[in-house]
């Protein structure tokens, strides 16, 4: 081609042209003609074999509105445009999308738009999305369901392991240490604090210890009933036996020379009536809380994503109340009558103890409130347990670890000649 656009004899006064594209554009290699460009104040145009390089980039409008493309060509100084004559239609909306109608554009003009939460899509080019079942919740993509976990605190995982633990070992604990009271209940320091209240406050704290094994496991209508009745029961008896010894302590020391009726109330044992009376009252709470409200089983589908919480409902939160605030009562009852026998003399008195037991019992469930309130699904009932073993413990640990300690390793202590010799002096 380029042989004879240099031949003047050839194909005169007439250029072939050579264009080829690279990347998008038109890139023209050309000769120019005689009569195109002949320029008499072009002095470097030479004619019938002016040389050139030049891009024309192919420019095409698409869209809808003509009049918008127009202003757009002439904005870019475009040298050559042209309007498609079809409209462009919006890509299609895959599975987990939406289409969404441009308003005031051609039917096929829209936008996708991601299905909302936990609604899917696994079609294309859907306009509704489909809402997933209630035990089911939407993948990342919005293109599947899949079925939610069922949690609740359960014995396989770590922190239900370690609380049933906890609970088992700690009742094996109480058990030994009645064993031990059992053993030596012919002593001193048994025979001194009231070896019935001891033994019935220990058998006491056995179940309250175990008490937590029903917070433990899938719930259902009669462990959430039992989770709660037994709680409030199990610790009436517990704090009630505590209050009995401590009344029992005030009798004997306060009361410098006793009637009838007072020898009568510290010889017949008259102290366990009030575990009787303070256990009934709490029968009473309990009968009504069943009666109007009772606990039942709660589902909670929506507060976890991916996850069916299962746990046991309360039913009336005011019953609750009433049942947790009539412990409070009793222990700050029986805190207040130890803290005035504290400094009663005697070798085995036991009112300090009792003091620091029911001081640690209510610190603990005036910490539990509002620590209760702030969580929610398994650890909510996790706090509930380890709240109910930290109150037993301090029970056990304040009361009957010190005179473990007498029994088993200083028994010098524990005899009745130790005892004479310690009061003549």
């Amino acid at each position: 081609m380029d042989e004879v656009n240099r031949n003047t004899e050839f194909l005169p006064n007439k250029s072939l042209v050579l264009d080829f594209r690279l990347y998008g554009c038109l890139h023209e290699s050309y000769i120019s003609s005689l009569f195109e460009y002949i320029d008499e104040n072009d002095e470097n145009r030479i004619a019938n074999y002016a040389c050139g390089e030049g891009n024309v980039c192919d420019v095409m409008l698409t869209g809808t509105n003509w009049k918008i493309s127009s202003i757009i060509a002439k904005f870019h100084d475009v040298y050559y445009h042209k309007q498609m004559p079809l409209s462009v239609c919006s890509a299609d909306c895959g599975p987990g999308f939406r289409k969404v109608q441009q308003e005031g554009m051609a039917p096929c003009c829209f936008d996708c738009s991601q299905c909302p939460e936990n609604e899917v899509s696994n079609e294309t080019n859907v306009y509704q999305c489909v809402m997933c079942p209630e035990d089911m919740y939407a993948n990342a993509d919005h293109s599947q369901c899949f079925h939610k976990v069922v949690v609740f605190l359960n014995y396989e995982e770590p922190l239900g392991m370690t609380l049933a633990l906890m609970a088992l070992c700690f009742s094996t604990f109480t058990s030994v240490v009645l064993g031990v009271f059992v053993k030596h209940r012919d002593t001193p320091i048994v025979k001194a604090n009231n070896r019935n209240l001891s033994y019935t406050l220990l058998i006491s704290l056995i179940f309250c210890f175990l008490c937590p094994m029903l917070f433990i496991g899938h719930p259902n209508v009669a462990t959430c009933i039992l989770q709660q009745i037994t709680f409030g029961l199990v610790f009436t008896v517990a704090v009630s036996t505590v209050l009995a010894k401590t009344v029992t302590v005030l009798m004997a020391f306060k009361v410098t020379a006793p009637g009838k009726r007072m020898r009568y109330f510290l010889i017949s044992g008259a102290a366990n009536y009030i575990i009787v009376i303070c256990t009934l009252f709490q029968i009473f709470l309990c009968l009504i809380w069943l009666g109007f409200s009772p606990p039942s089983i709660d589902t909670d589908a929506h507060t976890e994503h991916g996850q069916i919480i299962i746990v046991c409902d309360k039913g009336s939160v005011t019953a609750f109340y009433c049942v947790l605030g009539y412990h409070g009562i009793l222990a700050f009852g029986t805190f207040l009558l130890a803290f005035l026998a504290r400094n009663l003399p005697d070798t085995f008195n036991e009112a300090k103890f009792l003091t620091f037991s029911m001081l640690l019992f209510c610190s603990v469930w005036i910490t539990f409130l509002p620590v209760y309130h702030s969580t929610k699904g398994k650890v909510m009932v996790a706090v509930e347990v380890l709240s109910i073993l930290a109150s037993s413990a301090g029970l056990l640990g304040c009361i009957f670890v010190p005179k473990c300690y007498i029994i088993l390793l200083r028994p010098e202590r524990n005899s009745l000649q130790k005892l004479k010799e310690k009061t003549s002096l």
